[in-house]
């Protein structure tokens, strides 16, 4: 198996999702007491929080550059960021080392485009969901997007940065995405984007009335098959 490096931390949470999706595709396709060979480095993710807050997005780009080439030092022939926000520094993070990183939104895209969607809505935080450096990555595999609802951008902001990256889950949090998600579907999508790390604790991935595309679960699974040789 090839060795990964995962830049974690953004959040605890997001981590902790990434290490058992991982490690339960690597299980089950190999054998019961296999895991994954990981170099992860957490980041500390009030830093980058203050940095998303202030918009200092070089800054950004700057600490998981030098987390990239760490793990690129330590052995690792991948790597992959752990969060959907910070893939807005992906190109600088991908300048700074010569090993392969594996965007998120690209696994993503690919995934729709092999099942033929056509249509979606995404969901994640306001960056993500308003901004170009996600969206257009989707586009690019032949998915139309429906225009974010700004409403639901200032709601999943609040449950995602004060109750999910800290673990809370409640049962408003799930109304309100199920109550999204029943929209869109009156609104045209024919499936969701998940482009949260932590939305899946909020949203039943395999029972809903829309196809949900984790983003998590498919770029831990893409993950997976690199480690594996099977990329």
């Amino acid at each position: 198996m090839r060795k990964l490096g995962l830049i974690g931390g953004m959040s605890w949470v997001s981590t902790r999702t990434y290490y058992t999706h991982i490690n339960t595709i690597v299980q089950a396709r190999v054998d019961r007491r296999a895991s994954a060979p990981l170099l992860i480095e957490s980041l500390d993710f009030s830093q980058l929080y203050a940095i998303r807050e202030a918009g200092e997005w070089d800054r950004a780009a700057a600490i998981l550059s030098d987390s990239a080439k760490r793990l690129e030092g330590a052995g690792a022939g991948a790597i992959i960021i752990a969060a959907n926000s910070m893939h807005t520094v992906y190109d600088t993070v991908a300048a700074a080392v010569s090993v392969p990183i594996i965007h998120i939104a690209d696994c993503v895209g690919e995934r729709m485009k092999a099942d033929n969607v056509a249509t979606a809505a995404l969901f994640g935080t306001s960056n993500v969901m308003t901004e170009s450096f996600y969206r257009r990555r989707l586009v690019a595999h032949g998915i139309d997007l429906l225009p974010p609802d700004m409403a639901n951008v200032e709601t999943l902001d609040r449950i995602i940065y004060d109750e999910l990256v800290v673990g809370k889950v409640t049962r408003d949090a799930e109304r309100a995405l199920k109550t999204m998600i029943t929209v869109k579907e009156q609104e045209g999508a024919e499936a969701i984007v998940l482009a949260c790390t932590e939305l899946e604790l909020v949203v039943d991935v395999d029972a809903n009335v829309l196809p949900i595309y984790d983003s998590t679960r498919i770029h831990a699974e893409k993950a997976a098959e690199w480690i594996l040789g099977q990329d």
